[in-house]
């Protein structure tokens, strides 16, 4: 039986979203952010970019624990994923965003360890296939780096796009998760 896959899970109001614990970890593409609430992590970040200013809320200690926990779980499966011995995240994700940025999202979960596709393949399973520029723009809008995969989205024709944290950490990343299982990419 598979693991299964991260969810995103919803919080009962838009405060909730908010995170109330932060931690970093040391990987081999740089130094990450990684933010909670409640009800799971809600940001994951490269330190030094401007997507790590992040105002975290005042929380009680039940919901400070609960934060600091799902950190804890992000931060030993993102170890294992950047060894080489994880391929599928299983953690509870709580980014905020819109409705359609939720389906964008949850299909970025669903692409593959070592697999590519395209933000039209992405309109296509969430049956939005007029949706491409929307697609691209939640794709660039996602919160939390590499867990929601959004660097294995690339060109309709094999060519990397443009990613958050750069290409070369983008290309770092598909080549780690490559050495087993042969994507094939190119760098513009």
């Amino acid at each position: 039986m598979s693991p299964m896959l991260s969810q995103l899970l919803s919080a009962p109001t838009a405060m909730d979203y908010q995170p109330c614990a932060m931690a970093t970890l040391v990987t081999p593409v740089g130094e990450l952010q990684l933010n909670a609430n409640a009800y799971g992590l809600s940001h994951l970040t490269v330190m030094g970019s401007s997507r790590t200013e992040i105002l975290l809320r005042h929380a009680s200690e039940a919901e400070y624990a609960l934060a600091s926990e799902h950190i804890e779980q992000a931060k030993a499966q993102l170890a294992r994923y950047f060894n080489g011995d994880l391929t599928q995240f299983n953690l509870s994700l709580a980014p905020k965003g819109t409705e359609f940025q939720r389906q964008v999202w949850q299909a970025l979960i669903a692409v593959d360890y070592g697999q590519c596709c395209s933000y039209a393949d992405i309109a296509e399973r969430i049956a939005r296939p007029k949706a491409v520029r929307a697609v691209g723009a939640a794709n660039g809008a996602n919160p939390i780096a590499i867990i929601v995969p959004c660097h294995r989205i690339i060109g309709k024709n094999g060519q990397l796009t443009g990613y958050a944290y750069g290409l070369g950490m983008k290309q770092q990343l598909l080549m780690l998760e490559s050495t087993s299982k042969g994507a094939h990419f190119t760098l513009e």
